[in-house]
């Protein structure tokens, strides 16, 4: 008897182990029950792109299920030939001699020679190489678990029950029209799950946005109930190393509910909203002011004061365009601000606005910036502008008869438009933006929104199932 105590304490203890691996091949098991999985057919998923956000949420369903080999395979694709830099190889070593399991593990998969190769220019390394011992190009800092990494787009993705979306919102579409040709033959339709931060704005037959997940089913025809948008207020290296974080799962309740209760982990806990597309949209408007504030933050040595005043303008106008997207925007505050918050804390768009501000890039280097990847928030500025200035969409302020553009209740918007699309000005001037004695009190932007009827669902365009 007391030996059966002990081993059913023991099933409890040495920190939950034991007992959270017996959770994960339950939710395992029952995942694949819903997609009618047989006993002898693995769960395959497929991660497409492999920067900091897809490399992660690959390596911790990796390291989740890896283990049950014969219920789940995972696999990332990512385009082959791109060279790691000199700097960057030097820096992997560093970090390889300073983690002793890290070094470890490349010595007993005698892929540690390379590494050394690499720091003295014999060799070059390339970053499907590196992902497949554990090290993300964009986050070399934070190693992560050994991936299965193919280059073959085909051969990622032709057979795959769930895909996850970790591409640019800018090569969205290209890749799944592309993968599109691979699935005509298919019998069954995959899950597919984007975690893409950024839109398009399209202006025919009237002025709207276009999400990932909307550019997915276009691409593909797979229906809207199969695609979903996981985001959410956290920072990618931070959740490898089991950081507490929260995310939202978005989409129709056929999967979102499964979905979370699959991805959800003691540290990463994952919940369920219905509201896909907000959502989604919301997830690259806070990258728009991540970069305004980052230009703050720089040009006044990290002044507590100031950053505190953009933060009350830029919210302000996210609440603004929250009022035009959703007809209830009250219930997008907490995850809004919350995502916004950590972005503007330690988010790639906030960086890249405190080295525009420094001089340490300049906007002619583009937005794709090595180590850190794609800046979502760029193309995010000039689509955001595009779509609130056009004159099919005026409304009257308060107080003025001649109608204005919905761009104009947006400053901040305006002013980093003409830094980072239009490059009229420069850095320094967000800094004018703010001192402008005509900018409104925040508040009363807040109290525009709420008291006139601006919920332009049009904005969103139609929605296909």
């Amino acid at each position: 008897m007391v030996g059966n105590i002990e081993a059913m304490n023991y099933s409890l203890s040495s920190n939950g182990s034991v007992n959270h691996q017996n959770i994960n091949e339950e939710k395992l098991d029952e995942l694949r029950r819903l997609l009618g999985k047989s006993d002898n057919d693995p769960l395959r998923i497929a991660g497409v792109g492999a920067g900091a956000w897809g490399s992660v949420f690959a390596a911790l369903l990796q390291d989740s299920y890896g283990k049950y080999r014969d219920k789940v395979q995972i696999r990332v694709w990512r385009r082959c030939g791109r060279a790691v830099d000199r700097a960057t190889a030097e820096h992997l070593f560093e970090v390889i001699n300073s983690r002793e399991e890290v070094l470890r593990r490349l010595i007993r998969r005698c892929a540690y020679l390379k590494y050394v190769e690499a720091r003295l220019g014999d060799r070059t390394l390339y970053a499907d190489e590196i992902l497949r011992d554990g090290f993300c190009l964009n986050m070399v800092d934070t190693p992560l678990c050994p991936l299965k990494v193919v280059t073959n787009l085909q051969e990622a993705v032709w057979d795959a029950d769930i895909v996850v979306s970790g591409l640019p919102s800018t090569e969205t579409r290209e890749v799944f029209e592309e993968i599109s040709k691979y699935w005509k033959e298919r019998l069954t339709v995959p899950i597919i799950i984007s975690l893409s931060k950024g839109i398009e704005a399209a202006l025919l037959p009237v002025p709207h946005i276009i999400t990932p997940t909307q550019m997915i089913h276009r691409a593909t025809g797979v229906p809207m109930e199969n695609i979903l948008y996981l985001g959410g207020p956290n920072i990618a290296s931070e959740i490898y190393n089991k950081e507490y974080a929260n995310a939202r799962i978005c989409g129709a309740e056929k999967w979102r509910k499964p979905l979370a209760k699959f991805l959800r982990q003691p540290h990463f806990i994952v919940w369920d909203n219905s509201d896909l597309v907000t959502h989604e949209v919301m997830g690259g408007l806070k990258n728009v002011y991540a970069i305004g504030a980052g230009m703050v933050a720089a040009l006044t040595n990290e002044s507590a004061t100031s950053k505190s005043v953009y933060f009350a303008h830029c919210t302000s106008e996210m609440i603004f365009i929250t009022h035009l997207l959703a007809e209830d925007p009250e219930k997008l505050a907490g995850p809004l601000l919350a995502d916004t918050y950590v972005t503007l804390l330690k988010g790639r768009n906030a960086w890249y606005g405190q080295m525009l501000a420094k001089g340490g890039l300049s906007i002619d280097m583009g937005d794709s910036i090595s180590g850190k990847g794609m800046i979502q928030g760029v193309s995010a500025v000039g689509a955001f502008y595009e779509l609130l200035s056009q004159s099919s969409l005026n409304v009257s302020r308060h107080g003025e008869s001649k109608p204005v553009t919905l761009v104009e209740f947006c400053p901040i918007l305006k002013t980093l438009y003409k830094i980072l699309i239009k490059r009229e000005q420069s850095s320094e001037d967000i800094l004018q933006a703010l001192r402008d004695e005509n900018m409104n009190d925040p508040r009363d932007r807040i109290e525009i929104a709420q008291s006139h009827a601006f919920y332009m669902p049009s904005l969103l365009g139609p929605i296909d199932s």
